[in-house]
């Protein structure tokens, strides 16, 4: 039995958000299973349950078919981008369900996090071939380096002897002998052969206008919808070369705020100034809803039939090639794309506005992971303040200098550093909140007697043998290490080995962590009988 979610899944748009959920199970299990889905929905920020699924935005029905997937009884799992339209939070909480998955996991995305931490065998199509990989996202980048480097140097070496035999050639072979002849038709075969293909990639070139000293200025911004304040007396002045990554749970408020930078929105109250210079690219989502009738090459040309950058002048043909836009591709309607060509033309359009101030609304979602590489690197050497919402973990840590987290009421916080350090500080506040709260409750007006402390069967016998099961995994492990040194290239014995590693690492830790419990509580059982 499998689960399978789409990238775009068909609903009965009448049907409510627990009927939708609950299409395919029988009326018993519906029952049985109606809190459980409650649960789940509502961890995906679903928390209407008979709202009509007719009403609700892109991101929400992708959110309510993950749940009716996830709560289907399943063997296999298939699902296509799973972490689009989810928040951070959302993101974490997913990959932890799927770490205790026990059946089978396909799943297509561009969510280089996920697949580090979720995936163990990465599939790779590239020109029409299927490769494996018996590895995470890291050691899969290690495993495909070796492999075209050795593809190389096979280049390298056919380059090599086909020179040698020209000149051989050149000197006038006489074909009547055997050996001569059966020499032409290795050299013939050998010049027959096609080298490695290479992955065409994007060529980014920096567009950009010149920006001045005052750039954005957000002087005690308020924003609400009906009675929801998404933004609260917000101050902030952009500055020239920020790198600011925005966070926070669906539908708090991130894309308005970059929509009142953008001047998309008016604020309620407060005021947002631009400087004389600023030019904005806006890479929104509602920007990717492209005219499907619309020529390829029409939809860039009207925005500049030339661009200026730093490597010269490029007309508009140009820079579509260099975006993987080839001639034949320019005259194709629009509608003709795939997903990901679509979000790479509206990206290329945004770039050909020459913007200084980049403002980025998921521009993850439908990128190919190397198209996202060659993004982060052109980010990296652009001359003028980005600010980017988005779920990607590994894209916020390539990237931003700066956390905005937006949360409850409309209240920013500022975090210095990336996702990461981001997630670090949060949860150094949470333990301090815990520690906070546990000096604040009232000592017990009674004192309470002191258990005796003593070893239960199960824990004395444990104790008796712990030192030497330790003692017998440090043994495999130092085995482990001499094996995995004598395997030299032999990539799948060392991978086989390394997982190996890995678990009795893992059981050792384990292991440790238990006896210094145990004894722990030999010396409290010790102190005790000595009172």
């Amino acid at each position: 039995m499998e689960g399978h979610l789409s990238q775009n899944p068909r609903m009965e748009e009448t049907a409510t958000v627990l009927e939708q959920v609950f299409a395919d199970f029988s009326p018993d299990v519906r029952s049985l299973m109606e809190y459980e889905a409650k649960a789940m929905l509502t961890r995906l920020g679903i928390t209407d349950f008979d709202q009509p699924v007719g009403t609700l935005s892109g991101g929400q029905r992708k959110r309510v078919a993950l749940a009716a997937v996830l709560l289907h009884p399943a063997d296999v799992l298939i699902l296509d981008e799973p972490t689009n339209h989810l928040d951070s939070d959302m993101v974490l909480w997913l990959e932890g369900y799927l770490q205790k998955f026990t059946g089978g996991l396909i799943m297509v995305t561009h969510d280089r996090y996920f697949l580090e931490r979720v995936a163990n065998r990465i599939t790779e199509l590239s020109h029409c071939h299927i490769r494996h990989y018996e590895a995470n996202y890291s050691k899969y980048l290690e495993l495909k380096t070796q492999q075209e480097e050795m593809e190389q140097a096979a280049q390298r070496k056919r380059q090599s002897i086909l020179r040698v035999e020209y000149q051989w050639i050149m000197r006038g072979a006489q074909a009547r002998r055997t050996k001569n002849k059966d020499r032409i038709a290795r050299y013939e075969a050998l010049k027959a052969q096609s080298g490695p293909e290479v992955d065409q990639s994007v060529q980014m070139a920096t567009l950009s206008s010149r920006l001045g000293r005052k750039t954005v200025e957000l002087q005690d911004v308020t924003k609400a919808f009906g009675q929801r304040t998404v933004l609260h007396h917000f101050s902030y002045s952009v500055a020239r070369d920020d790198r600011i990554g925005i966070v926070g749970r669906n539908g708090a408020g991130k894309s308005t705020l970059l929509n009142l930078i953008a001047g998309k929105l008016s604020p309620d109250s407060g005021a947002v100034e631009w400087g004389e210079t600023v030019r904005i690219g806006y890479f929104s989502q509602e920007g990717r809803e492209l005219d499907l009738d619309q020529r390829v090459y029409d939809y860039i040309h009207e925005i500049a039939g030339e661009v200026k950058t730093r490597e010269g002048n490029f007309s508009a043909t140009q820079m579509m090639e260099r975006f993987l836009f080839p001639t034949q591709l320019q005259g194709q309607p629009i509608g003709k794309l795939s997903g990901g060509e679509r979000c790479r033309l509206y990206l290329l359009s945004v770039l050909m506005e020459a913007p200084n101030i980049l403002l980025l609304d998921e521009p993850t979602n439908d990128l190919d992971v190397t198209t996202l590489a060659i993004l982060e690197e052109y980010l990296e050497t652009f001359p003028g303040a980005v600010i980017a919402v988005s779920h990607d973990r590994y894209f916020l840590d390539k990237m931003a200098e700066q956390i905005f987290e937006v949360g409850d009421e409309g209240v920013i916080r500022r975090y210095t550093g990336n996702f990461s350090d981001y997630l670090e500080k949060r949860r150094q506040e949470e333990r301090a909140e815990e520690k906070s709260e546990k000096k604040e409750k009232p000592a017990a007006s009674r004192p309470v007697r002191q258990k005796k402390l003593k070893f239960s069967f199960k824990e004395q016998r444990e104790y008796e043998t712990i030192e030497d099961d330790i003692a017998a995994l440090e043994e495999r492990l130092a085995s482990l290490e001499g094996e995995m040194t004598a395997c030299g290239s032999d990539y799948v014995k060392l991978q086989e080995l390394t997982e190996e590693q890995g678990k009795f690492q893992a059981e050792l830790e384990e292991k440790m962590e238990r006896w210094m419990y145990l004894t722990d509580l030999a010396e409290k059982i010790a102190a005790q009988e000595n009172t």
